[in-house]
């Protein structure tokens, strides 16, 4: 069929902002006088699923429990955050061409992503501009984060489009269970925070090397 929309993941995605995310998450386990998590490819199995579950990850095994801890590593985690997420955060190469080109064939965009809605729409608006998008979603309270397809399913309804109608761009398991559950057409992109392996077996339906590649999906 002619897909007349992409719904895009943000990081890993049309961002490369793990040095960010990382450099953030160190300072706030550095506050506690916890063990830093230096290699930053590392940080690419943690992020995905949310502030809560990437602080989780990133915290020793014996300090998962300890839920005040939790609350003041996130917390300074989010401080951090807040501090540093333009310093290395960049799209990837040939995403804005992208992003033109699709706009340029009337295809419409949006975003999701379970990055907090104030940081996403902070993040879109300054690398990628708000303008192109006819969506830009992140996490916000009360609504479940991908997996979960409620949001994606709901962007779509609000674009006046059906979710057969999209392509869903992502780079993570969490991404291609959000569009297979939602209806919409499983692109894993290969340029972001995890492997082939992965979005192969999470039900990727198309694997691109290159953001240009997906051109050849509508």
């Amino acid at each position: 069929m002619a897909y007349r929309a992409v719904l895009f993941d943000l990081d890993g995605t049309l961002l490369d902002s793990i040095a960010d995310l990382a450099d953030a998450m160190n300072a706030a386990l550095a506050a506690h006088g916890l063990p830093p998590r230096p290699v930053v490819a590392e940080h690419k199995t943690m992020v995905g699923d949310g502030v809560a579950a990437y602080i989780l990850r990133a915290l020793p095994a014996g300090k998962r429990d300890d839920a005040a801890l939790v609350a003041k590593v996130t917390a300074d985690y989010r401080a951090a955050y807040a501090a540093r997420w333009r310093n290395q955060t960049r799209p990837y190469e040939g995403v804005a061409d992208l992003l033109d080109r699709l706009a340029g064939l009337g295809i419409r965009l949006a975003v999701l992503s379970n990055k907090p809605e104030d940081t996403t729409r902070a993040t879109v608006e300054a690398f990628l501009g708000l303008e192109r998008f006819d969506v830009v979603r992140g996490a916000l309270d009360g609504v479940p984060l991908k997996p979960d397809p409620r949001s994606a399913v709901r962007i779509a309804a609000e674009m006046d489009l059906t979710p057969a109608e999209f392509l869903y761009v992502g780079d993570t398991a969490t991404d291609m269970k959000t569009a297979n559950a939602a209806g919409m057409f499983a692109v894993g992109a290969l340029w972001g925070f995890r492997g082939i392996e992965e979005l192969h077996g999470a039900g990727a339906r198309a694997l691109i090397e290159r953001p240009a590649e997906l051109l050849d999906l509508l």
